[in-house]
């Protein structure tokens, strides 16, 4: 699937456009609303930059076919082009031809602002020594820019980066994340998608939750285990439009990962048990090589703010050995989201995720704790700036794990709508959300953690967020509050 944020894989336009506009317009004097008419000629108005081909690339209607105005694919054909990202506005209206039963499709659009900024995150990442005393702040930053209709060909080229500084105890160590993206929904003037990207990370990571014990005189930390490392490569993907909501997509990534430097050996309490850390990373050089095919479904009426409809994927990205990767494994997503209007403006949506790994797949390739729950950052581009556990709400064997093969995460968000507006703000609505997650791998389901009661041995925690929707001219933006909660006290211990 294509993104073109902080978190995404391949390129593909962010889309923001609020919601609305009247059901489709007509000129005709209709008796029997079922009649068909013959498309005589369809008219674009108002792409003052927009290619008129890009516009019609989005339509899956063509001059002398037989509609009826009662076709749903009339309304999926408006949230297509809304949710290209290059309109703020899109109305269908039919007017009469030169003959009876003859009609000209009417497409009037209003374009925005294309060069925007497709995502920002910046914040602190903090939490205490085995002896409860504070470490030094994180402090990390993160941001994605595209211009999504180059010179009106619908043409995305975008770039992201993202950067960390006091990452460890003693000395700030910087991590550096690079994207270079491009996207061409009509390759060629084919029904065709092109993306591509070009990455480059150079980052570190953390490992061991409880009295760490590290034979590495580079490290002076004994509160975890660094890992240093590089990634560079890029990946392609094509994608084709099988249906009007479905997506299929092929891609293929590479990735060359050097300079990697772990622990002569480490080791970390496991409730009770010390164990050596498996770093699942290869020293010195290797080489990450994937195929990904994935098929979307959307029938969102808005990309950004949707009042209804799915948006559902499957993925299965393969790294077998035969195709020159050191890391074989399978991975598995499904993802799920459906949103409901309710009275006054108010938005129901609910979320669910399942992914499963098998095989040997590097960490970096794992589920991670960090993207399954609100209360601490999820990663950037890859990099991962945060060294704590989960909160462990429900006091579970969740806080011993941070990277691992099997997740699960049920989430409910309600939506408000605060204001609306067609200049600079389009529209700005508050949210509530609450959930659930589990994180687990092969150790958690077969050597459950020890000293807990059978429930408790489920590594699972709560979730949720407070924050503020943001649709403006110059992109999409979200305003959160549940990572304050990091700046709360940390106790360890008996007594976190």
């Amino acid at each position: 699937m294509p993104a073109s944020g902080l978190n995404g894989g391949t390129v593909a336009p962010r889309r923001e456009l609020l919601p609305g506009g009247a059901p489709l317009r007509t000129e005709l004097q209709l008796e029997d609303a079922s009649l068909r008419y013959l498309i005589e000629d369809i008219e674009v108005r108002g792409n003052t930059k927009t290619q008129r081909r890009v516009v019609e690339h989005f339509v899956p209607f063509r001059r002398g076919d037989v509609l009826d105005v009662d076709n749903p694919a009339l309304e999926l054909t408006r949230y297509r082009l809304l949710g290209s990202g290059f309109f703020r506005d899109v109305q269908l209206s039919l007017r009469k031809g030169s003959a009876r039963g003859r009609v000209i499709l009417v497409i009037e659009v209003t374009e925005r602002n294309t060069l925007v900024v497709t995502d920002l995150a910046m914040g602190l990442s903090a939490d205490t020594d085995a002896d409860g005393e504070r470490r030094p702040l994180a402090a990390f930053a993160g941001v994605a820019v595209a211009e999504r209709n180059l010179a009106g060909s619908g043409i995305t080229l975008g770039s992201a980066l993202a950067i960390s500084q006091g990452a460890t105890t003693e000395e700030a160590i910087d991590q550096f994340g690079l994207r270079v993206r491009f996207f061409d929904p009509a390759f060629l003037g084919s029904r065709w998608a092109l993306s591509g990207e070009l990455l480059y990370n150079d980052a570190l990571d953390f490992f061991g939750n409880a009295r760490v014990m590290v034979d590495d005189v580079r490290q002076s930390s004994p509160s975890y285990a660094v890992v240093e490392y590089t990634r560079s490569g890029g990946q392609i993907g094509i994608g084709y439009p099988t249906s009007l909501t479905t997506r299929l997509w092929l891609g293929y990534r590479l990735e060359s990962i050097g300079d990697v430097r772990i622990p002569r050996a480490a080791a970390s309490d496991y409730r009770g048990i010390v164990e050596p850390i498996d770093f699942e990373i290869l020293p010195g050089r290797s080489v990450l090589s994937t195929v990904r095919a994935s098929l979307e479904y959307d029938t969102r009426d808005h990309p950004w703010m949707p009042t209804r409809g799915w948006l559902a994927s499957a993925a299965l990205e393969l790294s077998p050995a035969p195709a020159g990767s050191d890391y074989p494994y399978e991975k598995l997503d499904l993802k799920a989201h459906r949103w409901w209007a309710l009275p006054r403006g108010h938005v129901l949506g609910l979320e669910l995720f399942l992914g499963a790994i098998a095989g040997d797949a590097p960490f970096f390739e794992q589920y991670y704790v960090g993207d399954l729950t609100d209360f601490q950052p999820g990663r950037l581009l890859g990099l991962n700036f945060d060294r704590r556990p989960a909160p462990n709400f429900l006091r579970t064997a969740i806080d011993q794990v941070r990277y691992a093969e099997y997740a699960v995460k049920l989430n409910a968000e309600y939506r408000i709508p605060v204001y609306r507006g067609t200049r600079s703000i389009f529209g700005i609505e508050a949210f509530a959300s609450f959930g659930a997650f589990a994180l687990a791998g092969p150790r958690e389901v077969t050597r459950p953690a020890p000293n807990l009661s059978a429930l408790q041995r489920v590594p699972m925690d709560l979730t949720g967020n407070l924050g503020f929707r943001l649709d403006t001219s110059l992109g999409g933006f979200v305003l959160t509050f549940s990572n304050v909660f990091g700046f709360l006290p940390v106790r360890q211990g008996d007594d976190r």
